[in-house]
């Protein structure tokens, strides 16, 4: 499975988008600036975008092109349409 196989360079992107929301929790604690924690939240939101994306991809490469069968593809697209529906909204 490729959240396990790629385990590391997810949690250094979880912790990534961490750092920066604790920064913005920082921010706004201390009354910074509305640009600043604009450009803040932009940033987290590019972050788990990217996180999105990186997970999205290895499983449609890991479950949808390297399975054989085609019932197991079938199977597998439904519940990752309903995320990404979800996640777009």
């Amino acid at each position: 499975m490729h959240t396990i196989r790629d385990k590391s360079k997810l949690l250094a992107r979880v912790r990534r988008i961490q750092g920066q929301t604790q920064a913005l929790e920082r921010q706004l604690s201390e009354e910074g600036d509305c640009v600043d924690v604009l450009q803040q939240i932009a940033a987290i939101r590019g972050a788990v975008n990217g996180l999105m994306a990186a997970v999205i991809e290895g499983h449609l490469v890991d479950h949808l092109v390297r399975e054989p069968e085609q019932a197991s593809r079938e199977a597998e697209l439904a519940p990752v349409l309903h995320v990404i529906k979800a996640y777009l909204k």
